[in-house]
Formats: structure tokens, C-alpha cells, sequence
């Protein structure tokens, strides 16, 4: 039968903590003890949304001398539990960072791609 043959799927980490360091790094501790950290600015530089990268073909639409050196997040609010969006203080607010890309920047995980509409 079709759901013999179904495999259970091991659980997502789960976020415990979400920080901005003093040392200017965004920092996720997951429930399996890693952390993600990645430089706040090249986060911002990672937005995914329709204004920083095209969604047909997914190339870089942003302009990094646009973004100021010292920006960071002022606001972060969970979208249901599969991301977080965050208010920059460059103005930005449309991006949604998903849990499965913040996890990409801890050492060992693969490199994030977003999934795109079209090849």
C-alpha cells in the first residue's frame, strides 16, 4: 500500500535564540546547538524579496553601494513558523528571511538557493 512505503521525515532545528552581536553579527541558536552568524550587513545584502532579486530569473537586482556599511535591523516579527521579517534601518521591510536560510549561515549546512517560479 502507497502509505506503507512512507518514510517519517526527520524534524526542522527549531530557533531558540535570535541576537544581533555587538560585533555586528546576526546570530541564530537553533535546538541542536549550532549557531548561524552571519555579518548584519551581508544579510541585508541576502534579502530574497521581489526588490532585491528578480523572481523569474534570480538575479541580483540590489545594489550593494545603496546599502549603507553600518545598517541593521531595528524591528523583527516571526511570520507564522517559517521566517521572520525584518525592518532595516535603511528603510527596508519586505523581506522574509525563512528559518531554512538563516539555518544555511551555520558552519557545516548547505548554501541557501531560493526556490524560483521559473528556469
Amino acid at each position: 500500500m502507497f502509505w506503507d512505503k512512507l518514510k517519517p521525515t526527520e524534524a526542522e532545528p527549531r530557533a531558540e535564540a535570535v541576537d544581533v552581536g555587538r560585533d555586528g553579527t546576526f546570530q541564530v541558536r537553533w535546538n541542536d546547538g549550532k549557531v548561524s552568524s552571519v555579518a548584519v550587513r551581508d544579510l541585508r545584502l541576502d534579502c530574497p524579496c521581489a526588490s532585491c532579486i528578480d523572481e523569474w530569473t534570480g538575479a541580483k537586482l540590489l545594489d550593494p553601494t545603496r546599502v549603507p556599511v553600518d545598517v541593521r535591523p531595528v524591528a523583527m516579527e516571526p511570520v507564522g513558523n517559517y521566517a521572520v521579517q525584518i525592518r532595516w534601518s535603511d528603510g527596508h521591510e519586505t523581506g522574509l528571511y525563512t528559518w531554512r536560510q538563516l539555518r544555511s549561515y551555520a558552519p557545516g549546512e548547505p548554501r541557501y538557493v531560493p526556490r524560483r517560479t521559473a528556469t
